[in-house]
């Protein structure tokens, strides 16, 4: 079945249908909070309550871009949680460190040497962070952006906001990032680095 037999499907209440489309989805709406909420636990939680809320909502569901419906609500879910953790802050035992402990450096793919996979790692966990440092309507288009690699449009459409503040929001995030990478500019492999850097 496509997208939209499945959808109609689902509005008619076949469970089997709403699954393949949680299937299809689950990666990118669980890939979108993480990198807004900087949690995989609450990635986790957030995912599943979108799609909770999606199969209760699916019946107002009227057409256009599924997958931007899905976005608009796991963009909102997040928000919700950046809001609540701002009232109740915690620091999660993940902010500590990770230790990879069923890492086998067997299965390492070749072509990259320890050294660049440890800086690739450590570039990502800089990245991550940083984009935790920025206001959530900034972080949520930066991702929807960079990340999901959305349009200004369909960007817009998600987050219910003209494409021009869109755009702002995004240079501003940008910048930011930016900025914070030119902090810590060993970070970046030496290609990216400006000429005077090193």
């Amino acid at each position: 079945m496509d997208e939209t037999a499945l959808i109609r499907a689902a509005q008619r209440g076949n469970l089997d249908a709403f699954n393949e489309l949680v299937l299809t989805y689950q990666h990118r709406i669980y890939n979108l909070a993480y990198r807004i909420l900087g949690d995989p636990a609450a990635a986790e939680d957030a995912t599943q309550e979108t799609f909770i809320a999606a199969y209760r909502k699916i019946g107002s569901f009227r057409g256009g871009s599924f997958v931007s419906w899905l976005l608009r609500i796991v963009a909102n879910r997040c928000y919700d949680e950046l809001r609540r953790q701002k009232r109740r802050p915690t620091t999660s035992w993940e902010a500590f460190g990770e230790i990879d402990e069923e890492a086998n450096p067997a299965l390492i793919n070749g072509g990259e040497s320890p050294e660049e996979r440890a800086e690739r790692a450590e570039l990502a966990r800089f990245l991550q962070a940083a984009i935790s440092t920025l206001p959530p309507d900034q972080r949520v288009v930066l991702v929807l952006s960079d990340v999901e690699g959305l349009s200004y449009a369909e960007i817009a459409e998600t987050v219910r906001v003209p494409v021009g503040t869109v755009k702002s929001r995004l240079a501003r995030a940008r910048a930011r990032l930016r900025d914070l990478l030119q902090e810590r500019g060993e970070l970046l492999p030496r290609a990216y680095r400006l000429e005077n850097e090193d």
